[in-house]
């Protein structure tokens, strides 16, 4: 069955999750760092005790100074103990703040690297939906806004559960009348917070969309800038990217535009709300019904009792970003890999390396997600030493196969049998460690020639790099290029023809002597006649000690193939040597007939 615990498919993985799962996941991974910001919690309720405390000894210090007429020189221990309390004020503060970052900083920096490694765990086939910008975005400012989330929203919100409380503790035996205005007019903070969330959580999401659409475009246009230019496009893209752009900043000002004026209304509130606790003590004051000592202690208790709840409300943008983000990286936690395998299931090492394997394909199927079926119960034996062609339409399976092959998904049905043992069962590294695979369009990386081969065998000498190159025909490339070896190569070849860059990866395969399996997708497509032979001589030779699987679209390519198997909307419907087939009449020799004509 194809893999592991989830059911994502790739427009899931596109759209993302819905807010109500991406909370769920951030809970989950919440949980992680608990401990530590319990503790950071536990901190910031220290600070407001030495707060209370700061608070306790001014108002005493100045109604001894103003109704006691005590001399300043006679007050210097309260005065030391304000400085005191600022000091371990601020150290609580830095510790708070410390224990809060650290632990958020923790757990996204393991966050992002397991989302990576499920990424790279996709393989090319899983990650074919995924723009590059939109991943990158993902893992770049997804990560940011879920480490703001835990790093500033999760203490503030801790903060004002506990600081408002632990303030009204002691406020209530001085002044019972403003406690209840306290508690009283508290509630209405977080209450509109909830009703501004609901308002502002479509934009941040709307938002977040729009940047990681803005990424891939981006990166599309970065990586395709010299092509852009050639064609004389880059204008036309740039106009699309300004377009793209304003739409981003439209919609960031619409969110900020929400998180100003809930900022606005939070202010207002606590601000009439301390304004009436003033009101009340001054005229309370007025009457002797209370101490100057009690009120001055209230009246700088009252601002910091507010003070937790507005801050949170200032940070709520913060969470909407990070619930925004999460509904795309939970998407990207959950997609299923092909390589997520329990190590304790996997089964010894196949035959040595010495002897090529048979594959063997039993009622194998699979469906693409959204697209229909790619294989269809397909029966297939690959033999060692031998070369099988793979032909048919476009669509007909062959791609699909090849990537079943490589592990970068997993049937549906049926199994793939290595000598014997179930794909499944392998340990999908070592695997692929013994299989050269040879696509159409290989990537290239910005470096050298050299560089690029190294990539197949990083180990490999002067000698080697010699052989590969003389047997694939890129020994002629290098000589019509001045620097040879050290020809520098752009990102995705450009400096080299489509059919030079076929010789650079057929080169690739042949440095990996150790490979014993041997997949090629159309590696004679952008060569001429004379270059197609040469390579197909190279393939003949590596079959002798290689089981050689090769997709052709052309059938010129497969003459010299020992076996073909026809497939036809995912299904095997026929199979033989390539003149077996041409004399039969059947699916081959009309596939024939037409190319020929």
């Amino acid at each position: 069955m194809r893999s592991t615990g989830s059911d994502a498919t790739p427009e899931q993985l596109r759209a993302g999750t819905s807010a109500a799962d991406a909370a769920a996941w951030l809970r989950g991974e919440i949980r992680r760092v608990r401990e530590p910001l319990l503790r950071a919690t536990l901190l910031s309720g220290l600070l407001a005790l030495a707060l209370v405390a700061q608070a306790w000894l001014l108002s005493g210090i100045l109604a001894a100074a103003l109704f006691a007429h005590e001399p300043p020189a006679r007050l210097w221990p309260q005065w030391l103990g304000l400085l005191l309390l600022a000091v371990l004020r601020f150290g609580l503060n830095v510790a708070a703040r410390h224990t809060a970052f650290g632990a958020a900083q923790r757990l996204t920096g393991s966050l992002r690297a397991r989302l990576l490694r499920g990424a790279q765990g996709l393989g090319p086939y899983g990650l074919r939906a995924q723009a590059s910008g939109d991943l990158i975005t993902r893992l770049v400012d997804g990560m940011d806004a879920v480490l703001a989330y835990l790093a500033r929203y999760l203490p503030q919100l801790g903060n004002a559960v506990l600081v408002p409380l632990l303030l009204a503790i002691f406020v209530f035996p001085a002044d019972w009348v403003s406690g209840l205005i306290l508690l009283a007019t508290a509630p209405l903070i977080p209450l509109f917070m909830v009703l501004v969330g609901r308002a502002a959580g479509g934009a941040s999401e709307r938002r977040y969309a729009q940047l990681t659409r803005l990424g891939a475009v981006f990166i599309e246009a970065l990586g395709g800038l010299v092509t852009l230019r050639q064609l004389g496009a880059a204008e036309r893209f740039a106009r699309r990217l300004d377009g793209e752009s304003e739409q981003y900043r439209a919609l960031t000002m619409q969110v900020l535009r929400v998180a100003f004026l809930s900022a606005l209304v939070l202010e207002f509130f606590a601000t009439v709300s301390i304004a009436l606790v003033a009101v009340l003590i001054g005229f309370r004051l007025l009457w002797g019904d209370m101490h100057f000592r009690a009120g001055l202690f209230v009246l700088l208790l009252a601002p910091e009792f507010y003070l937790p709840l507005r801050a949170l409300g200032g940070l709520r943008h913060t969470r909407m970003d990070a619930v925004a983000a999460a509904q795309h990286l939970s998407a990207l936690d959950a997609a299923p890999s092909a390589d997520r395998r329990s190590l304790a299931s996997l089964v010894p090492p196949p035959a040595p390396r010495e002897v090529p394997p048979e594959i063997r394909l039993e009622h194998v199927g699979y469906a693409h997600a959204g697209r229909g079926a790619g294989l269809r119960d397909c029966s297939l034996v690959l033999h060692a030493r031998r070369v099988t062609a793979l032909v048919g339409a476009t669509g007909a399976g062959k791609s699909t196969l090849l990537n079943l092959l490589l592990g970068f998904a997993a049937p549906d049905s049926g199994r793939i049998c290595v000598d014997g043992r179930d794909l499944a069962a392998l340990d999908p590294a070592q695997w692929r460690a013994g299989v050269a695979w040879v696509p159409q369009q290989a990537h290239v990386f910005e470096g050298t020639v050299r560089d690029n081969l190294l990539l197949a065998a990083p180990h490999a000498d002067a000698a080697a790099l010699r052989r590969a190159a003389d047997a694939s025909g890129l020994t002629a490339v290098l000589a019509r290029h001045a620097r040879g070896w050290e020809t520098p190569l752009g990102e995705r070849g450009s400096g080299l023809s489509g059919g030079e860059l076929q010789r650079l990866t057929l080169a690739r395969a042949l440095l990996r002597e150790e490979a014993r399996v041997w997949l090629l997708d159309e590696p004679t497509a952008h060569l001429d006649a004379a270059s197609a032979r040469t390579v197909e001589t190279v393939i003949r030779a590596a079959a002798a000690t290689r089981t050689v699987v090769l997709v052709a679209h052309r059938l010129s390519a497969v003459r010299s193939a020992d076996w073909v198997a026809v497939l036809h909307h995912g299904r095997l419907i026929e199979q033989g040597t390539p003149l077996e087939l041409a004399e039969a009449g059947g699916a081959y020799a009309a596939l024939l007939e037409a190319e020929q004509s």
